[in-house]
């Protein structure tokens, strides 16, 4: 008996074995699964094939900028070009300092006066930065066609973008990739150039009051004449760049007399200048710049006046002039111990066809990012936050397109009222010479403009040359 139950005890030690290694062979991989999944392999530079980013993010416990925080990604570097020097590239700095400090991810700035033509001699070369700053989107966007400019739809929450921004920010991101559109890049600061300003003590003590639509605006040009001034401040010399300014008047009317989708067209060349939507544009425009009764010193002293000092005059004791069409830049060209809110205000350019509702023209600045790795993704992500610009904005001088940027940020009422504009534009688009071919933006365009004014060219003549920049 002894010797039986010693054989059944055997053969009992003997199943019990089989069984604990038949399920050790089941679930041999126990302990590689408690570990944290691979990261992502990353992507090339100028891929466009990126992993979800999101799903990614989510199997690690966060977004990349999440993971960040929580310094998965410290002592990592990220590199970084684009326009910002001098002051520009301080508040640069200074908006980043916090987010290196508790993510530890070194961003190395560089800064060039010459990145328009560095830029792409970088990408075509295989050296183009992690992120870069385009000031011009119509640059990134001939870069994107190349397919070298990741996209960003996968990578970046949708969901999160769409609260945290109008929606024609995302709209002027979407660009067309080598297989299709892509969301190029993310807009993280930009300035409104749908002002007009006015000395505002002068102006209230006048009683002249603030115009809600464009025939207010004309009533009020109208009004300012007869009282014996010129109503408008107007200059577009610019050295070689003579010419600008009308442009940016241009762009600003054709949002308030056709369709978003027409101003689109437009840029992209769909619609050609000798069209009748732009012609119309020139002509409004005309109704002020071609009366020299409501232009200080006359139609023909716009081209020869610099634009730097065009709205000089409205700051004379009285003023010489009382309306200048302007972005918000122009207030560092306003006579030294200006207070702003005190000494001068803006109103919104007004609407002319009321269908098209309140449209803002804007510029700034987009980041595009050239090389995929997580911690590129993370500082992508942080830029589509208000946080990334806050001290920027606190020190004024920019407006943050981002929903999350608080309007108590700003250190002015006029400031705050910016970015509220921005914030409840019924459209927005960008400054439209920014987004054409350098020969037609920044070559016919101006020259064309120019020529009209001076009265070298009729309206038809001065169409026909800007559109043959389109040709060339």
């Amino acid at each position: 008996m002894r010797k039986a139950n010693k054989r059944n005890y055997s053969l009992l030690l003997i199943l019990c074995l089989s069984i604990t290694m038949l399920l050790s062979a089941c679930g041999g991989n126990n302990a590689a699964n408690n570990e944290p999944p691979a990261p992502a392999p990353s992507n090339n530079a100028g891929s466009n094939n990126s992993t979800d980013g999101n799903d990614a993010a989510g199997d690690q416990g966060g977004s990349p900028l999440e993971l960040a925080f929580k310094g998965e990604y410290k002592g990592t570097k990220v590199t970084m070009f684009g326009p910002f020097v001098d002051a520009d590239q301080v508040n640069f700095e200074t908006s980043i300092k916090e987010f290196e400090e508790k993510t530890g991810i070194d961003i190395q700035y560089e800064g060039s006066k010459e990145f328009e033509a560095t830029i792409n001699i970088r990408v075509d070369g295989g050296n183009a930065p992690d992120i870069a700053d385009f000031p011009q989107p119509g640059l990134l966007a001939s870069i994107a066609k190349t397919g070298k400019v990741i996209d960003l739809t996968p990578i970046l929450d949708q969901e999160k973008l769409k609260s945290n921004y109008n929606q024609s920010w995302l709209d002027m991101a979407t660009m067309e990739g080598k297989d299709g559109q892509i969301m190029a890049g993310i807009w993280n600061r930009s300035n409104v150039k749908s002002l007009v300003w006015y000395p505002k003590k002068q102006f209230e003590e006048a009683g002249y009051q603030v115009p809600e639509t464009w025939e207010q605006l004309m009533d009020l040009t109208e009004q300012i004449a007869k009282d014996g001034d010129p109503a408008w401040t107007i200059g577009i010399e610019s050295g070689a760049a003579t010419g600008w300014p009308a442009t940016d008047w241009v762009e600003d009317i054709m949002l308030r007399t056709t369709t978003p989708e027409n101003y689109d067209k437009w840029v992209s060349g769909e619609l050609p200048f000798t069209s009748p939507e732009v012609k119309y544009a020139v002509e409004k425009m005309s109704e002020i710049w071609m009366n020299p009764d409501y232009v200080y010193g006359g139609t023909k002293s716009i081209v020869t006046t610099p634009f730097g000092d065009a709205p000089v005059p409205m700051f004379d004791n009285p003023p010489k002039s009382w309306l200048h069409r302007q972005g918000n830049f122009i207030t560092s060209f306003f006579p030294e111990g200006m207070k702003v809110d005190e000494d001068y205000d803006w109103f919104y350019l007004p609407p002319i066809d009321e269908q098209y509702g309140k449209p803002v023209l804007v510029a700034g600045d987009i980041y595009a990012m050239f090389n995929d790795r997580p911690e590129v993704r993370a500082v992508m992500e942080f830029f589509t936050t208000g946080e990334s610009i806050k001290s920027w904005v606190q020190s004024g001088g920019v407006i943050a397109p981002m929903n999350d940027a608080p309007l108590d940020w700003y250190s002015s009422e006029s400031d705050r009222r910016m970015a509220k504009l921005v914030q409840e534009a019924s459209t927005l688009r960008f400054d439209g010479s920014d987004l054409m071919p350098g020969k037609v933006g920044a070559g016919t365009f101006w020259k064309g403009m120019t020529d009209y004014v001076s009265g070298a060219a009729t309206l038809d003549q001065a169409m026909e040359q800007i559109q043959s920049g389109w040709s060339n």
